[in-house]
């Protein structure tokens, strides 16, 4: 556990209180749902822009990018190549559409074009997918609170979750896109500080390109992978193609985004503001790649820990693999020393074979951390396994059988240490190198800036879903099926109610939550299973006029259901799911029309 100093304390309580009281101050009073769920049309581009980003730049994306710069490299800059194509789409078919019909959420098009059970499902569809990412975008700080603080990470969640809401419910989607400004002026700052400070770090005479070689030479620099291997996750062709069909279901059909836009003042703002989007995006998230990057090559004069989750290195310890880790941790040292000579040497020589050699020893240290991991999972395994024992003599003693409550309720006992246990000793530690880093290396005042960067993070991404989840049960399905037409002063209350159902429900998932393998790949997963299928469904709106309802609504349910199926049994790279499920639902909706063209009597509505 890490003790934070006092400066630290005040640049984070500060920032976070002025974002939440400015914010809630800002725009209280929102009167109509004109005002309180498209901001009352009047944002600009440049904070559209700003607001899109903030949307997408949750706590994860810092916590997990710059780790996975860390382990893997600057590849996964692959991933976001689509993007700019997307945004250029968006702007020339999606905004024209949701301009003209004066829409609030990317779902009402589709009742004009097919009809009100589509709308519901594609609706619906939003809800499971963003309602899962919401809590996982505050889980991920709570985690970096639970490190620094020791607190559970049930009460952060908890925490997080209310400071959100509270500006949220306030004032609606202006008062998401107002913090939003304050949030991305904190998130650059802090992010090109940590860098300043990481660069002087470094030993005086490595200079910057002198650090990206040492990087290259360890594999981390290899940007572009131009192979057709499905078995690689990102390559330039997965984001190219994956990457532009996820970004056009992102931005073009999640309404944490495209309430973003639908706030703009005109449809040329709106246009503006995601091409702004598009121009920067790639640059930023190559940027934090790169602090990434800057982080691993601090690590090459500087001893790393086998393990960046202090907590699980130390159960680890005191198991019965203690002395097996602790030679690992000898072998480690030895091999820091190997690395941090030849990368000495590489920076005063850049010679092929020093090259070589650094590789071959970061492949040893690679090897490294999987047997530690492997360690710590054996720790708390056998742990389970030892008081599984003791229960059945202890049972046995007693005279109790498998089938007697007594023993049920010791078994429940234990399953539930085991899960409290495993929860605490995590050994995919990815997500924790950044904090870790910042903890450790970085001077006070500094490490308050960092952590108010990925608390500001989470909240903007947060408030933007819950604005989002809340606007689509409000409007969508609660305000559309209603059978009595409510006043406007009704629907605005009643989509407060939601916000703060769905920020409740949001806390709630982020209290179940765990750590994948990393948290940035798990939220694309999720949006990867679902947007494909979206995406499909409006595709199919805006260029397939012969398509009628009832084909695509049969078809978005039998693609969702092959897509889970595909996604569980690892059939593909999950970017390509997002191309897969819209030619998926594409193919069935035409064959589905094709089949029963005489029996669809549901035609194009002419509002379209």
């Amino acid at each position: 556990m890490q003790t934070l100093n006092w400066i630290d304390w005040v640049v984070l309580i500060a920032t976070l209180l002025t974002i939440v009281g400015y914010g809630t101050w800002k725009t209280r009073g929102s009167k109509s749902v004109q005002d309180y769920v498209k901001g009352g049309n009047s944002t600009k581009w440049w904070t559209i822009g700003l607001s899109v980003m903030a949307t997408q730049a949750s706590a994860i994306t810092f916590l997990s990018t710059t780790g996975q710069a860390f382990s893997d490299g600057m590849g996964f800059v692959q991933f976001y190549f689509g993007l700019p194509i997307a945004m250029v789409i968006i702007c020339l078919v999606f905004i024209p559409l949701y301009h003209r019909l004066k829409v609030y959420t990317a779902y009402e098009f589709l009742e004009n074009r097919f009809d009100l059970k589509t709308r519901s499902l594609t609706a619906i569809l939003f809800l499971i997918q963003r309602g899962l990412a919401a809590g996982i975008t505050i889980f991920a700080p709570a985690i970096i609170l639970s490190v620094v603080l020791g607190w559970p990470i049930i009460y952060l969640n908890i925490s997080i979750g209310v400071l959100v809401i509270i500006y949220t419910v306030s004032g609606g989607t202006k008062a998401v896109t107002v913090t939003q400004k304050q949030q991305m002026f904190v998130i650059f700052a802090g992010m090109l500080a940590a860098l300043f400070i990481i660069l002087n770090l470094i030993p005086d005479d490595v200079s910057f390109t002198k650090a990206l070689d040492i990087a290259g030479a360890s594999g981390r620099m290899e940007v572009l992978d131009f192979s057709f291997d499905l078995e690689n996750r990102y390559t330039v062709w997965s984001g190219l193609i994956g990457g532009t069909f996820l970004a056009l279901a992102y931005f073009g059909t999640d309404q944490s985004q495209v309430q973003r836009y639908l706030s703009g003042k005109s449809m040329k703002e709106m246009q503006m503001g995601l091409i702004f989007n598009g121009l920067l995006k790639v640059p930023m998230q190559f940027f934090i790649l790169l602090v990434g990057i800057m982080v691993f090559v601090f690590y090459q004069f500087n001893p790393a820990p086998l393990n960046f989750i202090d907590s699980s290195t130390e159960k680890v310890l005191a198991s019965q693999y203690s002395q097996q880790y602790q030679n690992l941790q000898e072998k480690q040292s030895i091999l820091f020393n190997e690395k941090k000579a030849l990368s000495i040497q590489l920076s005063k020589n850049d010679d092929d074979n020093l090259r070589q050699e650094l590789f071959a020893l970061d492949s040893v240290e690679k090897t490294h951390r999987l047997e530690s991991k492997y360690l710590i999972k054996r720790a708390i395994d056998t742990a389970y396994a030892n008081k599984y024992d003791r229960l059945n003599k202890e049972l046995l003693t007693l005279g109790n059988n498998k089938d007697s409550e007594v023993y049920k309720e010791k078994k429940e006992e234990l399953n539930n240490w085991y899960n409290e246990s495993a929860k605490d000793t995590k050994t995919n530690d990815r997500d924790y190198m950044f904090i870790t880093f910042i903890l450790k290396h970085l001077p006070k005042g500094l490490i308050g800036l960092l952590l108010a960067v990925i608390l500001s993070a989470a909240m903007s991404s947060t408030a933007s879903e819950i604005n989002a989840l809340a606007t689509i049960t409000s409007i969508d399905l609660y305000g559309r099926n209603l059978k009595e037409e409510k006043d406007e002063k009704h629907m605005v209350k009643a989509t407060k109610v939601f916000t703060l159902i769905w920020g409740i429900v949001a806390i709630i998932i982020a209290c179940f939550a765990n750590l994948a393998e990393n948290l940035i790949q798990l939220v694309n997963i999720i949006g990867s299973i679902f947007y494909g299928n979206v995406l499909g469904v409006f595709l199919l709106a805006f260029f397939f006029k012969f398509i009628k309802a009832n084909a695509v609504f049969m078809a978005a349910i039998i693609t969702q259901i092959i897509v889970i199926i595909g996604w569980w049994f690892d059939w593909m790279p999950y970017l390509w799911l997002n191309l897969f499920g819209c030619v998926l639902v594409t193919l069935i909706a035409t064959f589905i029309q094709i089949l029963h063209k005489n029996n669809d009597s549901t035609g194009i509505k002419e509002s379209y």
